[in-house]
C-alpha cells in the first residue's frame, strides 16, 4: 500500500491514515529479547514534514534531534536550541508520519534543573508535538530524572558517549572512552540510566568495544551513532546521510549526493531563466479557446 495519498486542494502528498500501526514504545523495547536484537531498529532524524513523509516508512523511529539548531538555523552548537523550536518542528515530524514513532529531544537547559523542570518541559513538548516520547542527555547524574519522567508516563530515551549539549565541557566532539576511567564512566552511564526507565538508548561517538560492552550490559536497545554495529539500531543524521554538506563525520555513511543534485538543478534554472527558456507554454496560463 502506498505511504502517500495526493491531496487535491493542495497538490500535496499527505500520509495515508493507518490507525494502530505507528510505532509503540513497548513495541521498541520488545525488540530486544533476552539481550539480542534480531532485527536491528532504524532511526533517523527528521525536522520537516515532508522529510518525515519521505522517512517513516522506513524507521522504527524518527528523532527531531537537537542538530536541528546545526543543520535548519546555522547555530554553531546544539546549546541555543530552545523549546520553542523543539515543539514547532516535533509537530511538523507528527503531522508527517504515521509509521515511526516520534521522538523530541530536550534542549540544552530545558531539563537539568530538576526533575520538576524536566516535566513541565517534557510534558510541554508532549502535548505540542503529539510525540510519543522524548530524549535527553546525560548519565548517572540525570538517572532520577529519568525516572521521575518514567513514572509520570513520559516515555524517555537516554544518550550516553558524546553528549553535544556538553560540547563546553568536554571540549569538543572527539570520541569518547579512550581511557580505561571515562570508558568505566560511559557503561555505568549507561546502566544507570536503563535501570532507571530509559527504554532505549543513544549511545554516540564512543569506542567500539565500550558500545559492544555496553549494547550486552543493559536489556534495553541501544541506538549506535559513531558506535558499533553490533548496537541494537542505529540513527544518522539525515542531511549527513544525504550528502547535504560538505563536511562528512568519519561515523557518517554517505547514501546520496544531494548537495550536488541541488547546485546543478538550481543551475539550470538559473540558465533557463536567463535565457527566457522558463517558463514555457506548460508552465503558463492562457485563456481557453
Amino acid at each position: 500500500m502506498s505511504t502517500f495519498t495526493i491531496d487535491t486542494a493542495t497538490s500535496r502528498a499527505t500520509p495515508s491514515p493507518v490507525p494502530g500501526k505507528r510505532m509503540t514504545v513497548p513495541a521498541i523495547r520488545a525488540r530486544k529479547v533476552d539481550g539480542t536484537t534480531a532485527e536491528p531498529l532504524v532511526m533517523l532524524t527528521a525536522y520537516t514534514m515532508r522529510m518525515a513523509q519521505l522517512l517513516d516508512p522506513h524507521c522504527e523511529m524518527l528523532l527531531v534531534g537537537d542538530s536541528l539548531g546545526q543543520v535548519i538555523y546555522g547555530l554553531p552548537s546544539t546549546v541555543p536550541v530552545t523549546l520553542e523550536m523543539m515543539c514547532a518542528h516535533g509537530a511538523a515530524v507528527v503531522r508527517g508520519s504515521w509509521h515511526a514513532l516520534v521522538a523530541v529531544d530536550m534542549p540544552f537547559g530545558s531539563y537539568e534543573g530538576s526533575p520538576e523542570q524536566a516535566f513541565a518541559s517534557a510534558s510541554r513538548v508532549m502535548k505540542e508535538t503529539g510525540c510519543a516520547a522524548v530524549k535527553l542527555e546525560g548519565g548517572e547524574a540525570m538517572a532520577p530524572t529519568i525516572a521521575f519522567l518514567a513514572q509520570r508516563g513520559i516515555p524517555v530515551i537516554g544518550h550516553v558517549g558524546l553528549t553535544p549539549q556538553a560540547v563546553n565541557t568536554l571540549g569538543g566532539y572527539g570520541a569518547r572512552g579512550k581511557s580505561e576511567a571515562e570508558a568505566k564512566k560511559i557503561v555505568g552511564d549507561a546502566c544507570a540510566v536503563a535501570e532507571a526507565g530509559a527504554f532505549c538508548v543513544v549511545v554516540e561517538g564512543v569506542m567500539e568495544t565500550i558500545a559492544d560492552e555496553v549494547t550486552a550490559a543493559i536489556a534495553v536497545p541501544t541506538i549506535g551513532i559513531g558506535a558499533s554495529a553490533r548496537c541494537d539500531g542505529q540513527v544518522l543524521v539525515t542531511e549527513d546521510m544525504l550528502g547535504l554538506f560538505e563536511r562528512t563525520p568519519r561515523f557518517v555513511k554517505r547514501y546520496a549526493d544531494l548537495a550536488s543534485e541541488i547546485g546543478a538543478a538550481a543551475a539550470l534554472y538559473r540558465d533557463e531563466v536567463r535565457g527566457r527558456a522558463f517558463p514555457t507554454d506548460a508552465q503558463t496560463y492562457r485563456p481557453k479557446g
